[in-house]
């Protein structure tokens, strides 16, 4: 039998274990509604002296764990800002002399001063957590969880938001290489996910070239990874993220309150954790239900309050994801890791959301559709793809922000670090795409945003019609449909297309011919003993269906009823 010491012996020790995970604990945001009830509920009855109000909302932190909390952020802040600074910092400590061990030693201790400082200020706030009902609920389940990640600890952890580090996985990217891999495209099973190009022979550098390229490939190797990628992903940057959390926090509970949503970790392969939404329409009855659109952001756009709002609102079941380095998700944006991650989103929607690729539909905006070219290149039976206010490549994107003169560097750093060749990718598809084009984009034009005809995702439509129909797209198609592209209203576009004589029934009766005669994929031979007028008359009606204007610039909203599948002969 235990005997009264013991007893109080052995709640000492777990009172003070308990102690010890709130001063490890992540930081907690929210605690859910659900219906207009507290989530919390679902996980156990209120207990008496408990307020429904106070736990169904942001949580609400006791005096000395909000004061030591915003102590902690502070800090995180200015260790941030000190990082970034700490070149110029030490570049003028080193002008003044005090880079010697009479100068360094007291700053080498008031840094260990300020550690302990800091170590008892996490105590602090261990404490105040310790002393809150709601945060030791909170720990408690997500302890449970560790140990055993059942699907009700799991369901009763994600009625709360918490720091997403501390999220368990919910799948990793090799999970599905114990299962049957039919119906996935070339990327399932971890093979390489972006490999370079094979060199022909004779094409290898000497070593004297080598070694004189050295000091151009170090300079882009530092460009890259300093302020290039910072400036292609602005997202990543965590002030950016501190200033935007309340937005995205209000995002988060708006998917999982409103929309029911699903919130998991993914593992990729290159070990960064997706943070991921899912929302299930499957069982609402409608047609559009059934089918996943999975969402690709921009390079400053988040799934809270990104462009999943689009098919959310036009009722089908939607999979957000967030790129490496944003908001829950680890790692940094760059294309390799940008692959894994969106590899490891299609494993997920198929092998644990069950569905299939041909009911995936992928959609992206801006700079993600990177990730989404890639997917429909990777993955060839994905249903369809819809590319809003996309590029066809990052180059002359970045030659127009960058002076002139460093022309030389900046292609040859895109083009080694940050090659978001979009067009290439697209093209190596076979299923249906929609272009969404934004006649006053201000971002993806290279002259101005009145300037329509200088919009990169007409470059994208005219790579992509090239491959595909390439005796359609001669000289004269090519310019017939430069002349539309370079229209800003449907009055105008309209009136290029009668110009043109451009009579629907034929073109489409003639594309539907050559396809009952001809099995093969693309590029098509149609079009190949054709006259001018018929090239530009087939080159302009192709273009009408795979691009679509809107009047807005690059950051508005997309409406639901601009969100259409893609035309298919």
């Amino acid at each position: 039998m235990e005997t009264g010491g013991q007893g109080l012996m052995r709640r000492w020790i777990r009172g003070f274990g308990l102690l010890y995970l709130c001063i490890r604990g992540p930081r907690l945001y929210r605690v859910y509604r659900v219906n207009g009830r507290a989530a919390i509920g679902r996980g156990r009855p209120l207990q008496e002296g408990d307020n429904e109000s106070s736990w169904a909302s942001f949580y609400q932190p006791k005096a000395l764990e909000k004061h030591t909390d915003s102590i902690m952020a502070w800090v995180s802040v200015l260790w941030t800002i000190s990082y970034y600074s700490s070149p110029l910092v030490a570049f003028y400590m080193y002008r003044k002399g005090y880079m010697t061990p009479s100068r360094l030693i007291p700053l080498a201790q008031y840094g260990l001063t300020l550690m302990f400082l800091l170590a008892g200020i996490a105590c602090l706030r261990g404490l105040g957590r310790w002393s809150n009902p709601q945060y030791i609920q909170f720990i408690s389940i997500l302890q449970r969880t560790k140990m055993d990640d059942c699907p009700e600890n799991k369901k009763m952890l994600s009625n709360f938001n918490f720091d997403f580090r501390s999220w368990p996985v919910d799948f990793r990217w090799d999970e599905a290489s114990s299962k049957d891999q039919k119906g996935l495209g070339l990327a399932g099973g971890g093979v390489p996910l972006l490999t370079a190009e094979p060199r022909t022979r004779g094409a290898a550098d000497s070593f004297f070239q080598r070694v004189q390229k050295l000091p151009c490939q170090i300079i882009s190797y530092i460009v890259a990874h300093s302020f290039g990628r910072r400036m292609l992903y602005p997202g990543s940057v965590y002030l950016l993220q501190k200033a935007l959390m309340p937005m995205l926090l209000q995002g988060q509970a708006r998917l999982v309150e409103e929309y029911n949503g699903k919130r998991a970790k993914l593992l990729a392969c290159d070990g960064n954790e997706i943070d991921t939404i899912f929302v299930d329409r499957r069982s609402s009855g409608e047609q559009s239900g059934s089918k996943l659109v999975i969402c690709c952001e921009g390079n400053a756009g988040f799934y809270e309050v990104g462009c999943i709002s689009t098919p959310l609102d036009a009722g089908y079941s939607v999979l957000g994801w967030n790129h490496p380095g944003f908001a829950g998700s680890t790692g940094v944006p760059f294309p390799q890791n940008e692959a894994n991650a969106m590899d490891a989103v299609v494993q997920y929607a198929v092998y644990q959301l069950g569905f299939t690729l041909q009911d995936i539909i992928v959609y992206a905006w801006s700079i993600g559709g990177f990730t989404a070219t890639w997917a429909a290149m990777s993955y060839p039976d994905i249903s369809a793809i819809v590319l809003d206010a996309s590029f066809d490549d990052l180059v002359p994107l970045a030659l127009k922000v960058m002076p002139e003169s460093w022309r030389g560097l900046v292609t040859r750093t895109v083009r080694k670090y940050l090659n978001l060749n979009n067009a290439e990718q697209l093209c190596r598809y076979q299923g249906p795409v929609l272009l969404i084009r934004r006649t006053k984009d201000e971002i993806i034009t290279t002259t101005s945003p009145d300037d329509v005809s200088s919009n990169r995702g007409n470059d994208l439509l005219l790579s992509l019609l090239q491959h595909r129909f390439p005796n359609v797209m001669t000289e004269d198609g090519r310019s017939a449909v430069r002349i539309w592209l370079s229209t800003s209203t449907p009055e105008e576009a309209e009136s290029v297309l009668s110009q043109f004589g451009v009579e629907e029934d034929w073109c489409l009766s003639v594309l539907e011919s050559y396809k009952a005669e001809n099995l093969e994929q693309y590029p098509w031979s149609v079009g190949e003993e054709m006259s001018t007028e018929g090239r530009q008359q087939l080159a302009l009606y192709l273009a009408q269906k795979y691009l679509s204007s809107f009047e807005a610039t690059h950051c508005t909203p997309l409406p639901a009823s601009f969100f259409q599948m893609p035309w298919s002969i």
